[in-house]
């Protein structure tokens, strides 16, 4: 056997790079094209193959080097002729292998000989950015390759409240609770359990992204304040949600991607054409989600009263399960309780949430004068896979319109 050195070739504009990942170990047999290293600029990541065939010596880098065209990376003992000859012997014993019948059941995924576990940089990337080792990755394309769906259900497996196949990471605190004072020790409520899960999967699953506006809601508050019985004189009162209920169903009518959800498995969006509400309602027994269904056919007492009846059987644990699923969005307002911005978690399988702080009054300057204007702080969480920036904004534009100087009076039709 000779030795044989390995060196960065010439792979474009990086110069100075950081090695991330280092994807062999010495006494490793590879083959010309194997991947080596990962190497990372601030524009891409990208794997840089061997040269040559053998088995390796001695590596010459590690994880957080700097590296540029010419670096060694690696030396090699190439085969001799007289070894390379006994390589269609075991090609053959391969075959033998891959020709026996599969399980009908799980046929098995046949791994790169070289022992490198195959993934484009950016699915690496992607795998780094979430906390996951991809070698530790099961791939389901050809040859073993890794996914991104393959990182997904990774790390889905991980945060598993049902204990996956993968073991969670157990944290254990240096020191107990009871060590510092006095303690008390309660079960989670019901409620809270049902919920933990789907929060988890919303979080882990949903790239969420959080609009925040201020919407001018002098008129409309106004116009609410202002309803009365023509019959009987007495005042009718209505909650701000039963506005920015119907409001939120006319911007879904105009931006048809918030009504919608994603099948993950078929790669597909469901449009939905009907507009059930969703709200979340604080109970005692913690927090639930029912809700209002066709609310387009409603007008706004009608809407008024049904949150109410709704939000009563909710506290007496009176309403029916189904009620909490088939939604096109839901709203979680604040209002009630105070504060301004947050972030709401979006509840799949939406793909939206609007989150309502308490209105307050402003000072704003109209034509040169100050003018007092009672303002509604609102946050729009989406999902990024089906609705962009732009997108997001034009909706809270939408509502912004909707709930400002001509809206109640459109909506007392």
């Amino acid at each position: 056997m000779s030795s044989k050195d390995i060196l960065v070739p010439n792979i474009g504009d990086f110069k100075d790079v950081e090695v991330i990942e280092v994807l062999v170990k010495t006494g490793q047999k590879i083959k010309k094209n194997d991947s080596l290293i990962t190497i990372e600029s601030d524009k891409s990541s990208v794997e840089v193959p061997s040269t040559s065939d053998g088995i390796i010596e001695k590596i010459k880098i590690k994880i957080g080097d700097k590296v540029s065209e010419g670096d060694l990376i690696l030396t090699v003992s190439e085969e001799s002729k007289t070894e390379v000859k006994e390589k269609p012997l075991q090609k053959n014993k391969i075959k033998e292998v891959v020709s026996k019948k599969p399980d009908p059941v799980s046929p098995p995924v046949i791994q790169p000989t070289s022992g490198i576990k195959l993934a484009s940089p950016k699915v690496r990337k992607f795998a780094r950015e979430l906390g996951a080792n991809v070698t530790q990755i099961q791939g389901s394309q050809r040859s073993g390759r890794v996914t991104e769906d393959d990182v997904k259900k990774f790390v889905r497996s991980q945060v598993s409240v049902d204990h996956g196949k993968v073991e969670p990471k157990k944290y254990k605190d240096e020191y107990s609770h009871e060590e510092f004072g006095e303690i008390e020790i309660k079960e989670m409520p019901r409620v809270k359990k049902l919920s933990g899960p789907q929060l988890v999967r919303s979080w882990t699953e949903i790239p969420h992204v959080t609009q925040h506006d201020e919407i001018d809601i002098t008129e409309m508050e106004q116009f609410r304040t202002s309803l009365f019985d023509h019959f009987t004189g007495e005042k009718i009162s209505v909650t701000p949600l039963a506005f920015i209920t119907r409001a939120v169903v006319n911007a879904l009518k105009d931006f048809p991607n918030f009504n919608c959800s994603i099948d993950p498995e078929k790669n597909k969006i469901v449009y939905k054409k009907y507009y059930h509400v969703g709200f979340a309602v604080d109970t005692p027994h913690g927090l639930m989600v029912p809700k209002l269904r066709d609310v387009d056919q409603m007008n706004i007492k009608e809407i008024g009263d049904e949150l109410r009846r709704v939000s009563r059987e909710c506290r007496d644990l009176k309403i029916n399960k189904k009620e909490f699923f088939g939604g096109s969005m839901t709203i979680s307002s604040l209002g009630g309780i105070g504060g301004t911005f947050f972030t709401p978690i979006i509840n799949p399988p939406e793909v939206a949430i609007l989150g309502v702080g308490r209105s307050y009054d402003k000072l704003v300057k109209t034509k040169g004068q100050l003018v007092n204007r009672k303002i509604l702080p609102i946050s729009l969480s989406y999902d990024h896979r089906i609705i962009d920036g732009a997108e997001g904004a034009r909706f809270c534009v939408h509502l912004n319109k909707s709930l400002g100087k001509d809206f109640a009076f459109k909506l007392a039709v």
